[in-house]
């Protein structure tokens, strides 16, 4: 391995750079993604069911929550207090896009790597030739080759070490927006719910206030 590393030239240090960070990166997003879908529809079913039932009682649930980011957003939005239903649809839209980036986390740096790692290849595969066309040397062929191959070798190596940081970045990169999209889909299913529930209490409300004052 470190022989293939050291064939790779300079640029296979960016390239392992870019490969550490990836690495890394691929599995802080595992485990949030693995922990949010384990027991975010469970708890957010829970929610639902005691709001429709006791709307009071669904704050302590959502403060137990705040780790799940559709609990944060729900919470966001129901503590705007005597909110008309268009005026909570209004805050419930402004908590969703303000935990879009948290969702997203990392999407620049996945997209920079799936990027410049190609190009990081390709610089080292015109380092590689350069070399091979500057020992080259007319009537003295043979007496290079080892030189000549040499440079051969660092573009070829440098290419592939640069494809496979792309590819690999690449894959895990269109898994976690395909969850993101799925999170997504799933805020705006609840976000709903919540919203008809709301606007069936909130009008209970006023129906109770109107009784109430015309007694």
């Amino acid at each position: 391995m470190s022989s293939i590393f050291a064939a790779g030239g300079i640029v296979m240090w960016p390239l392992l750079a870019f490969s550490i960070i990836a690495i890394a990166l691929i599995i802080e997003r595992s485990i949030f993604w693995v922990r949010l879908n384990r027991r975010q529809r469970k708890v957010m079913q829970d929610i639902l069911r005691t709001y429709r039932q006791a709307p009071m009682d669904v704050y302590p649930k959502l403060r137990q929550n705040l780790n799940l980011p559709i609990a944060r957003i729900f919470l966001e939005a129901l503590e705007i207090e005597g909110a008309s239903p268009k005026q909570f649809h209004l805050a419930l839209a402004s908590a969703m896009q303000a935990e879009l980036p948290h969702l997203r986390r990392f999407s620049t740096v996945f997209a920079t790597i799936i990027s410049v790692s190609p190009l990081l290849g390709l610089l080292g595969t015109i380092l590689g030739l350069i070399d091979s066309f500057d020992a080259i040397q007319l009537g003295d062929i043979g007496a290079n080759a080892g030189a000549v191959t040499g440079g051969i070798s660092e573009a070829l190596v440098s290419t592939a070490a640069g494809l496979v940081v792309a590819i690999g970045t690449l894959l895990f990169a269109n898994l976690f927006r395909g969850l993101y999209k799925r999170q997504l889909a799933l805020i705006q299913e609840y976000g709903g719910q919540l919203e008809i529930l709301y606007e069936t209490h909130y009008e209970r409300r006023n129906q109770l206030k109107e009784g109430a004052f015309a007694t």
